[in-house]
C-alpha cells in the first residue's frame, strides 16, 4: 500500500530543535505516513539526533533544494510530498487538510503564523499570507505540498528557490491557499530586527524579479547576517 503523503524535512545544525521538531510529526508517523530528515552536512550531530525519530535519513551536500530534490527522489510510494522547515510547526490533522486540498488542487501551501515577542511579526505573517494568496506564490515557511505526480524538482539555486518552484508548480493550476496556520519561529526576524529583515526580504525578492542572479542574492543575504 502506497503511502499517503511524505514529510521531507532539510537540516543544516538544527540540533536544538530537530527533536522537537520530528516527536511533533510522531502522530503522523503512526497514522502511516512517512517522515524523512534530509541533512545538509550537520555538524552539530543534527542527522544523528534525527535518526531514531523519522523513517529515513539521507545525507546530501548543503543545499536546501538540493535536499528537498533528494527526499523527494526517495519517496516514490507517496501520494503527495509535504516540504517542512525544522523550526515550523503543523496545525492539528494537517494530514487530513492536505489530502482534502489536493483532490481539487495540484499542490498548496498553510498560512503561517510567526512565533516571536516582536509586535510588528503578526504583521508580517498577514502580509506574507496575503501577498501569497494573491500572487500564488508560497514561500518554504508555509510548507509547501504537491502531488507526487506533478512534482517539479526544486531549481538548485542558493536562494529563492520556493519562489522559482511556485512559479513553475502555477503553471499546472493556482495553489490551495489553506487558512489553517502552521506556526513558524521568528528567529531570524529578531536576530536580525524586524524591519530591517522586512526591507532586506524586499529588496532581495524585488531583485530576483528583476533578474538578478540567485548567487548574488544569496552573498547579500549572508553579509547581513
Amino acid at each position: 500500500m502506497a503511502t499517503r503523503l511524505a514529510f521531507i524535512v532539510p537540516t543544516l545544525n538544527e540540533s536544538e530543535r530537530i527533536r522537537g521538531a520530528l516527536e511533533a510529526l510522531a502522530p503522523l508517523r503512526r497514522r502511516g505516513h512517512q517522515v524523512m530528515v534530509v541533512d545538509g552536512g550537520s555538524k552539530d550531530g543534527t542527522a544523528e539526533l534525527a535518526a531514531p525519530l523519522c523513517d529515513l535519513g539521507l545525507k546530501t551536500p548543503r543545499g536546501r533544494a538540493l535536499q528537498m530534490n533528494a527526499g523527494a527522489a526517495r519517496a516514490v510510494d507517496a501520494q503527495a510530498l509535504v516540504f517542512l522547515h525544522a523550526d515550523t510547526r503543523l496545525p492539528e490533522r494537517a494530514d487530513a487538510l492536505i489530502l482534502d486540498a489536493l483532490q481539487a488542487h495540484t499542490w498548496g501551501r498553510f498560512d503561517v503564523r510567526i512565533e516571536g515577542r516582536h509586535p510588528l511579526l503578526p504583521v508580517v505573517a498577514g502580509a506574507m499570507n496575503l501577498r501569497s494568496r494573491l500572487t500564488g506564490i508560497a514561500t518554504g515557511d508555509q510548507a509547501i505540498f504537491v502531488r507526487r505526480e506533478a512534482f517539479r524538482a526544486f531549481p538548485e539555486i542558493e536562494l529563492m528557490e520556493d519562489v522559482a518552484f511556485s512559479r513553475a508548480m502555477k503553471r499546472l493550476g493556482r495553489p490551495a491557499c489553506l487558512h489553517e496556520r502552521v506556526s513558524t519561529s521568528g528567529r531570524r526576524w529578531e536576530s536580525r530586527g524586524v524591519v530591517r529583515t522586512i526591507f532586506l526580504m524586499w529588496r532581495l525578492r524585488l531583485l530576483y524579479a528583476l533578474g538578478v542572479a540567485p548567487q548574488r542574492l544569496a552573498r547579500e543575504y549572508a553579509d547581513q547576517r
